[in-house]
């Protein structure tokens, strides 16, 4: 062996790889490291497919096993009866249909006008926080700090805000000279009115985050080619703006309306469902038949009905917004 031989740096032998192992073995013809065992990935998704079916798979199954029962969980015996309670919700002269089908009527006026609102205000908001100006970042603050609130604190806070008699959005109409004693949360209109406002608030700084995250993805380079080719500001909206949000805007569509049709704790807490149960949501006639009325059975039924609708109208937005060819 010569000096050069034997001042070199020893060599690595490469050798073809096999299922499971890597292609570098050192002198010798040991093997190279292993790769990663097939469970290691389910190792790590435990700990969520754990919490997931905790949470989420068994009361799902469990709900579905109410629902199919005369569920009263203050009596010993919970027979079984079918699909009896959800036959009951579609029929007429039945005591849970009535109730079932106003609150539901209730739940669609909600959704109906809090929906388009809260698509088209949080993306004028955000379309002004995307800009450059002086005090853009307390402008982002103030419009998404209301949404870190509880819907408690907001309800109560816009009850005492609206009050017919002692609430200051009363006393400053009149002030301007306009109607001083508005019925805000006992009539209707006007609790509609109330409930859709301060619902849109309280929530469109979420909205308008998401809306921002989603700007900021669109490349500028199609805002500069479409000046290029003489787009006004409209015309840039309309073919740039719009198109690259087109994920966004069904994500956002998506959650508002489940989230507006989930709505309970502004009417709980600022109207009590009045006047009488119109303004009562379809979310609070399943609390009242089910913890109050103890017929948890007819409450687990309207809940899937409830679910069933959403997942049609989920359904229809992903095909609203998919994309065309």
């Amino acid at each position: 062996m010569t000096a050069s031989e034997a001042n070199a740096p020893e060599r690595l032998e490469v050798v073809p790889a096999r299922a499971g192992t890597s292609g570098v073995a050192g002198r010798g013809g040991r093997t190279g490291v292993r790769e990663s065992a097939p469970y290691t990935p389910w190792l790590f998704l435990t700990p969520y497919l754990v919490l997931f079916i905790g949470f989420v798979i068994v009361p799902v199954i469990y709900g579905l096993w109410i629902s199919l029962h005369d569920y009263d969980y203050t009596l010993p015996g919970k027979p079984f009866v079918g699909i009896d309670n959800y036959v009951n919700l579609f029929t007429s002269d039945s005591v849970s249909a009535g109730p079932f089908w106003t609150s539901m009527r209730a739940t669609g006026i909600f959704t109906l006008f809090s929906v388009p609102l809260l698509l088209v205000v949080p993306l004028g908001v955000a379309l002004v926080m995307h800009q450059r100006f002086p005090g853009r970042n307390i402008f982002r603050a103030v419009y998404f700090a209301p949404y870190v609130l509880g819907v408690a604190v907001v309800a109560v806070l816009w009850r005492f805000l609206l009050d017919r008699n002692i609430g200051v959005v009363n006393h400053y109409l009149g002030v301007i000279g306009l109607p001083d004693q508005t019925p805000w949360l006992t009539s209707i209109p006007e609790a509609w009115v109330a409930l859709v406002g301060v619902t849109v608030w309280w929530t469109l700084g979420f909205n308008a985050v998401i809306y921002l995250a989603g700007l900021q993805d669109i490349p500028g380079e199609l805002y500069e080619a479409a000046k290029i080719d003489g787009a006004n500001a409209w015309q840039s909206f309309r073919h740039v703006t719009l198109p690259g949000l087109r994920p966004v805007l069904s994500f956002v569509t998506m959650i508002t309306i489940i989230a507006s049709a989930n709505m309970f704790g502004q009417s709980f807490l600022m109207t009590q469902g009045q006047p009488g149960t119109q303004t009562r949501t379809v979310i609070y006639q399943i609390a009242e038949t089910g913890l109050r009325g103890f017929n948890m059975g007819d409450a687990a039924a309207m809940s899937y009905v409830l679910t069933f609708v959403l997942m049609l109208l989920s359904v229809g937005v992903f095909r609203l917004f998919q994309e065309r060819s």
